[in-house]
């Protein structure tokens, strides 16, 4: 081992100190390297086996690594979403004696994608405007802590499944910075430039016959605007009602949670006649039905994945307990009768091919088009088989997922299913 090789990490894992750093990462062995889709990025990157873990490797300067390491741990400790680093390793050379680039290593965000590895030429076009949505949710949880991110793009974020949307999470931090707030500005700034690499992007993938030549990049990129201001507006702004629509502000509300935020604090003030509310949430956080479903089932899932939970457990309620009973109580049991005798169900083999969470939305999916084509409440046990052997068996594996294209990772867009809560029951 190269006696100058540092590896600086909160938890160092042995087996990093195995792997061949004395080699530039465009020749490590196959073996080592994960066929995984990537994104585009200036630095070289690959994805590397450690153990039964996934890790992203990336050369990058000394200075850049520690850089981006601790923005990443700092973000992290906002509880922000975003790729968790792992290690940077420096002083690295080859056995001759040249200087090798040092590198940041970070944990391999399970289940996740590249934008490029979602669009394929049979990919609907509602599939940009989910990825947008999913940018601009992410940009603006991150512009709420203070994090100005400097390049925002698709290409440095990664997608997850979400009950049929799409999560975003943060993938490049390089140039990033914190604030304890940040300024017009810079929020600003990060919409331009959003806004011109989303356009740019969408572009290269028409050029490369990957998106249809009718999605207007430009339009898109406008979108994007839209969404995030609108978004920022509902989250920040400051609304007056009179005094006889106070009503007015549980509506509010309740529209924020519909967005994915909870509102942790309000302030409030009356005008000098008494006649006015102003109302303006002061604290906001995303994740109100994921912190909710943790709260009752332990559970860590995806917002909309928990939404669908979470309907599916007050349709519970309603059908199998008498009124007034807790939704704790509720949950405790529709987890042990209903979601793990689900979950539990798919056979050992086809655990990697989606997330748990995400194969029971599927599920409750699959149920609704079988029950429709029947004219009947189809049973549990029967939609389960048949989600088994017609849908899940022709998934690729997603837990680390192999292979370009889109349409085989994906599938094809469903109907909203947001009615079908509790059929399992």
């Amino acid at each position: 081992m190269n006696p100058s090789l540092q590896i600086m990490a909160a938890q160092v894992d042995p087996e990093l100190f195995d792997l061949p750093w004395n080699t530039p990462l465009t020749d490590w062995p196959e073996e080592l390297i994960a066929a995984l889709p990537r994104g585009i990025s200036r630095h070289t990157v690959r994805f590397v086996y450690l153990g039964e873990r996934i890790i992203a490797v990336k050369e990058i300067g000394e200075t850049v690594a520690y850089k981006e390491y601790e923005m990443l741990r700092d973000l992290g400790r906002h509880d922000a979403p975003a790729v968790e680093p792992v290690a940077v390793v420096t002083g690295r050379s080859a056995p001759d004696g040249e200087r090798l680039n040092d590198a940041l290593v970070t944990e391999h965000l399970a289940y996740s994608l590249p934008y490029r590895a979602i669009f394929g030429q049979h990919q609907r076009k509602d599939s940009v405007r989910r990825l947008i949505d999913a940018l601009s949710v992410l940009m603006v949880r991150l512009h709420l802590l203070g994090f100005f991110w400097g390049d925002v793009s698709l290409s440095n974020t990664l997608f997850r499944r979400d009950a049929g949307e799409f999560a975003a999470y943060l993938v490049d931090a390089e140039t990033g910075e914190l604030y304890p707030s940040l300024t017009r500005g810079k929020r600003d700034y990060d919409v331009d430039v959003a806004r011109t690499n989303i356009i740019g992007e969408l572009m290269d993938l028409q050029a490369g016959e990957i998106l249809q030549m009718d999605v207007d990049a430009i339009e898109v990129g406008d979108f994007f605007v839209k969404r995030y201001t609108d978004l920022w507006a509902d989250l920040t702004q400051t609304t007056t009602y009179s005094t006889n629509e106070r009503w007015k502000i549980a509506e509010r509300i309740r529209r924020l949670n519909d967005l994915g935020f909870e509102v942790g604090e309000l302030s409030m003030s009356s005008d000098q006649g008494g006649t006015q509310v102003s109302i303006q949430p002061k604290v906001v956080d995303a994740g109100h039905f994921s912190r909710k479903i943790m709260r009752l089932t332990g559970m860590d899932v995806e917002e909309n994945q928990a939404r669908r939970m979470m309907n599916d457990i007050e349709q519970y309620r309603v059908t199998n307990f008498k009124p007034g009973t807790s939704q704790a109580i509720a949950a405790h049991e529709w987890m042990t009768k209903v979601y793990e005798p689900t979950i539990n169900a798919i056979p050992r083999e086809l655990h990697g091919k989606l997330e748990p969470a995400e194969i029971f939305h599927q599920l409750l999916e699959h149920r609704w088009y079988m029950s429709e084509n029947a004219g009947y409440d189809v049973p549990g046990d029967k939609v389960i088989a048949s989600f088994i052997e017609h849908v899940l068996r022709h998934k690729p594996n997603e837990h680390s997922f192999i292979g370009k294209n889109a349409e085989e990772v994906l599938g094809p867009d469903t109907a909203d299913m947001s009615g079908m809560a509790g059929y399992f029951a």
